[in-house]
């Protein structure tokens, strides 16, 4: 967008008309440092093992099986951690991840005494972190509670809603609207333009409470399957290469990949055999044995 070689609109000036911080133009990113990045992969790994180790615990852990790699104290791993967005599964005030901004919305949680029978009855959203070889990214899922089945997903190297928004509305483009809508309290996703975009299409919103790490289980088991089937079995180079990456292997999840939660169906099945029932039932038809 600047141009530094214009002829008549010099960089000052072109920063002045963007409202652009010339220090924002001039800024050259400083790369993680690879300790740190080997460290996060390596609490990324423990954490979906033991989700119940906090930062002490997490912190010894390290100590005892990696002591080769230098001193490591707490405070790194308290950082490393909320960069990462991860905390021990007990009750606490809120999630790095996915931290609230105090003059968003909050809606109450809608989703304890429904009974879920149907897709497209509720989605669920969730972030996630994935490492790369010099760097990370986050990653963004949409699912659909009934089947397990990821609607949209979208990855990013930043913690901006845009990817959030972006992966809702093309779920929208692609599928029916759900009934419900479930997310935490991150910013990201109480945001104006993220609830606008459900309040237009006349959805229920529901957001899990603070501390009730259990609300939005099944997308946290799909982080779980996801890193250790596809993401800790590569060393992604790029951004690039993980976003091809991992479109293959939520193409497998959802149309080969066997859930014995699901009666050993994949999610694409359950997801478009239950849904065309209900179609055909609203219609008044019958469905053939």
């Amino acid at each position: 967008m600047i141009q530094p070689n214009h002829t008549t609109l010099s960089v000052y000036l072109q920063c002045s008309l963007l409202s652009l911080p010339r220090s924002t133009y001039y800024y050259q990113g400083v790369p993680e440092n690879p300790l740190n990045l080997l460290l996060m992969k390596l609490i990324d790994q423990q954490y979906m093992r033991t989700p119940f180790y906090g930062i002490r615990r997490m912190t010894q852990w390290l100590k005892d099986h990696y002591a080769q790699l230098g001193p490591i104290n707490h405070k790194r791993v308290d950082s490393l951690m909320k960069k990462m967005g991860l905390q021990g599964i007990y009750p606490k005030r809120n999630r790095h991840l996915s931290k609230p901004a105090s003059d968003h919305q909050i809606f109450p949680y809608l989703l304890k005494d429904l009974c879920i029978s149907r897709p497209n009855q509720v989605w669920a959203v969730d972030i996630t972190f994935i490492p790369l070889q010099k760097g990370f990214a986050y990653l963004v899922a949409i699912m659909d509670w009934f089947s397990r089945y990821i609607v949209a997903w979208q990855l990013s190297v930043t913690l901006e809603a845009s990817f959030c928004i972006e992966a809702l509305q093309k779920a929208f483009q692609q599928y029916q609207i759900p009934e419900f809508f479930n997310s935490d309290q991150g910013s990201q996703f109480t945001c104006h333009s993220f609830i606008q975009l459900l309040s237009n299409k006349g959805i229920h919103i529901s957001m899990d409470g603070k501390g009730r790490v259990y609300d939005n289980i099944f997308i946290e088991r799909f982080w779980r399957t996801l890193k250790y089937e596809e993401v800790y079995l590569h060393a992604y180079h790029s951004i690039r290469e993980a976003r091809e990456s991992i479109d293959r292997y939520i193409r497998f999840y959802n149309k080969e990949r066997y859930h014995s939660a699901l009666g050993y169906q994949t999610p694409e099945y359950l997801y478009q055999e239950k849904e065309d029932y209900n179609n055909v039932n609203k219609k008044g038809g019958v469905l053939s044995p």
